[in-house]
């Protein structure tokens, strides 16, 4: 089943752009719950070089498209964070703010309240290293969905960590790879998979952690795997990115080494990928080629490959992408020092 003729192009008037002092790579979404009282909330973090970075809170009005920044909100953060996700079921909090983790050199979680202060300060940071002087920096993270108390780290030092934040002890710590592990993504309740510079894509279930399951093997040897994301409508599916391919791997976790399908349309390196909140069958990706494109995945692949449905040009490379799960109609995508959200 052929697609091609239903691409269409994103223009202008089907986004909102919000211009940022400094270039922005992590973005996150405030969940669903709160949407029905409050506009949405979204976290961006900067990316510049050195110690000293920031998080600003934006307000979005779906209606009146606009993208309002509350300073009260922003707060400085140390090193670029690396991933940003609210909590994603907050009414269990029986709190009336947000929390918000991310990664850095620790995992952190700050509570997003109006503050008086000058300087927020996390409500937690979370450090497992054994020395104090050192740490190896997170690569990312990921909010377990189904039991909230749980969040699992990505490191480069080849571990991965899962932390009880209630009580704020490691559950549990897994030498996961050879190499670096760049990604991790929740797809139970206690399983969960990871993405190295080793080239290959692991499960690990936590009542069995002395095992892990490879899905899926860079075909040249020691191509890294940069990100991994799991189909929360559809768990038999995950896809991932290589390291400089313009390629987007979609897995079968069912048969695991060939990949179900290759995405291929994108004309430089692809670097973010979401699935579509709400629908098993869609993905979006963003790449180097400034292109977001947005793909439906046939039952039965043509012999051509797959082309993508949608598409939207952005005005530089795109380092990020997000799905919002609370207003399943907007992407938000990265690119130099603009966040902006794209109504799909």
């Amino acid at each position: 089943m052929e697609n091609s003729t239903h691409e269409s192009h994103l223009g202008p008037e089907n986004s909102v752009t919000y211009d940022s002092p400094y270039p922005l790579y992590a973005m996150a979404f405030s969940p669903a719950a709160r949407a029905r009282h409050h506009h949405p909330k979204i976290a961006v973090g900067s990316f510049i070089e050195e110690f000293s970075n920031r998080v600003d809170i934006l307000s979005f009005d779906p209606d009146t498209l606009t993208l309002k920044p509350n300073p009260s909100l922003s707060f400085d953060h140390p090193y670029p964070p690396t991933k940003l996700m609210f909590h994603p079921n907050p009414n269990t909090l029986h709190k009336s703010h947000d929390i918000l983790a991310s990664s850095g050199d620790y995992l952190r979680l700050w509570e997003v309240k109006d503050s008086s202060v000058d300087r927020l300060e996390p409500i937690s940071v979370l450090n497992n290293s054994k020395t104090s002087e050192f740490c190896a920096p997170l690569t990312s993270f990921d909010w377990n969905e189904i039991e909230p108390r749980r969040i699992g780290t990505s490191s480069i030092d080849t571990t991965c960590t899962i932390w009880d934040i209630e009580k704020g002890v490691v559950e549990t710590q897994l030498i996961a790879h050879d190499k670096e592990v760049y990604d991790i993504a929740w797809g139970e309740a206690r399983v969960f998979a990871s993405v190295s510079a080793d080239g290959s894509v692991r499960i690990f279930d936590l009542r069995d952690k002395e095992h892990s399951t490879i899905i899926y093997e860079s075909p040249q040897p020691d191509t890294p795997l940069l990100q991994l994301a799991w189909n929360k409508q559809d768990l038999r599916y995950m896809a991932t990115i290589l390291m400089d391919s313009n390629k987007v791997v979609i897995l079968d976790i069912r048969s695991p080494t060939m990949p179900v399908a290759e995405l291929e349309r994108h004309r430089g390196s692809v670097n973010a990928i979401a699935w579509a909140p709400q629908s098993a069958r869609h993905i979006c990706s963003g790449g180097d080629d400034s292109q977001a494109l947005i793909w439906e995945l046939p039952t039965v692949a043509g012999p051509n490959g797959i082309d993508p449905m949608s598409m939207y040009s952005a005005g530089a490379e795109i380092n990020q992408l997000q799905w919002s799960a609370g207003q399943p109609d907007w992407i938000a995508i990265a690119f130099s020092n603009k966040m902006q959200l794209l109504k799909v």
